[in-house]
């Protein structure tokens, strides 16, 4: 299916509003290493949605959420978590303990992975029911989180010491933890806030189920 003339303009703006960011985040990280791991999801999903564009187009919110999540990383890459500049405002502001923007991160790494899963659920027919529908999705969010933990553990055991400023901990010993719950509250989140939206979209889609 080829999307019609105007979304093809505005997904073709937000790819090249993700290659200029992408460069920016890279131009002078605080750290080469672990800007590329930060980043390396976008490096792997931006070709792949472009590659999938035609036969298989998503919904325009869920591109616009996964531009965002992108945006998300790659500030994240640029800086590394720990050193962003929003998350010491958001410190002061709520008078924390620690720079937050590495919860922010795994927030959205529940929030827009469960939109992706329900997609894919829902368009594929795999499930039915709505109860169903959402502890599918986030069991999905959270063994994507898991597995990024897993992925977390191996660059520590990996680089040692040098793997501090990709795993973000700022010396919290429930990190791990905390970061698969920030998981939760996003798939959660998505799931309340969005779904009513997301099925008009998915009707929209030539082959959309609408309404579980």
């Amino acid at each position: 299916m080829t999307p019609p003339p105007s979304q093809s303009r505005w997904l073709a703006a937000l790819a090249l509003a993700t290659l200029v960011l992408l460069v920016a985040s890279g131009w002078r990280p605080h750290d080469r290493a672990t800007w590329l791991m930060e980043v390396l999801p976008v490096l792997i999903v931006l070709p792949l949605l472009a590659a999938t564009r035609r036969r298989y187009p998503l919904t325009p919110l869920l591109y616009a959420l996964i531009f965002v999540h992108a945006a998300v990383l790659m500030l994240g890459g640029a800086y590394t978590y720990a050193r962003v500049p929003l998350g010491f405002e958001l410190q002061e502001l709520f008078g924390l303990s620690r720079n937050p923007y590495d919860k922010i991160g795994h927030f959205f790494q529940g929030f827009v992975p469960a939109l992706a899963a329900r997609e894919i659920l829902l368009r594929g027919e795999y499930v039915r029911g709505r109860r169903m529908l959402a502890f599918l999705v986030v069991c999905v969010v959270l063994a994507i989180s898991a597995s990024y933990e897993f992925i977390e553990w191996g660059a520590a055991l990996a680089l040692g010491q040098g793997a501090d400023e990709f795993l973000g901990t700022q010396g919290d010993p429930w990190d791990t933890q905390s970061d698969m719950f920030c998981a939760l509250l996003g798939a959660l989140a998505a799931l309340i806030a969005l779904s009513r939206r997301h099925d008009r979209q998915l009707a929209r889609l030539h082959g959309g189920p609408g309404h579980p």
